[in-house]
């Protein structure tokens, strides 16, 4: 049965500041109110999971092994906050990727929905009572595919163009703000 209710959440320029092809874990800082926004979710019952592509590893500019070490330190940030991720999952792949194994046209890269699919089968996500917030097109593409409300952080008005914010459900400044929306609901 599937009754539990989740966020997926982008990770860069959504839980952390955007570091194009961010490398190392000394790069983290999460945005203001992203923790913030994370607990009010956690306490509202929703599932948090990162879904996040990464075609730095197919573009060689960084291995998965240095991806897993950033993902446990923004973890251990996230814990420190009093937030639980219930997982995270990434792409590695990109067509014009140097990294022979990761340059593949795959099924998990946004706005595919596949990311999510795991996420929700796996813990047995309602994916209509679930949100996909992220603060681009393929963020919002994605959670539409995966049947997600879909949120568009947009932390200033010139990050996102008009048709972009007409493809999300809602448009926040951060993650505190979405929070805040579907704690009234």
């Amino acid at each position: 049965m599937r009754d539990k209710k989740a966020v997926f959440l982008d990770r860069d320029g959504t839980i952390v500041v955007h570091e194009p092809y961010l490398s190392s874990p000394d790069q983290l800082k999460l945005l203001p109110y992203a923790a913030e926004g994370l607990r009010l979710f956690q306490k509202m019952g929703y599932f948090v999971f990162i879904i996040t592509n990464q075609s730095g590893i197919a573009r060689g500019f960084f291995d998965e092994e240095r991806l897993l070490l950033i993902h446990d330190k923004l973890l251990t940030m996230l814990q420190k906050e009093g937030i639980t991720v219930n997982g995270i999952y990434y792409c590695p792949h990109h067509t014009e990727g140097v990294v022979e194994q990761y340059k593949v046209a795959c099924n998990c890269r946004k706005p595919k929905p596949k990311m999510i699919l795991d996420a929700a089968n796996k813990y047995h996500v309602d994916l209509s009572q679930s949100l996909m917030i992220g603060d681009a097109a393929v963020d919002m593409q994605a959670g539409k595919n995966a049947g997600c409300i879909c949120v568009l952080v947009k932390s200033s008005p010139s990050d996102t163009s008009d048709e972009l914010s007409k493809s999300a459900d809602y448009v926040v400044q951060d993650l505190r703000e979405a929070a805040g929306i579907f704690g009234v609901m």
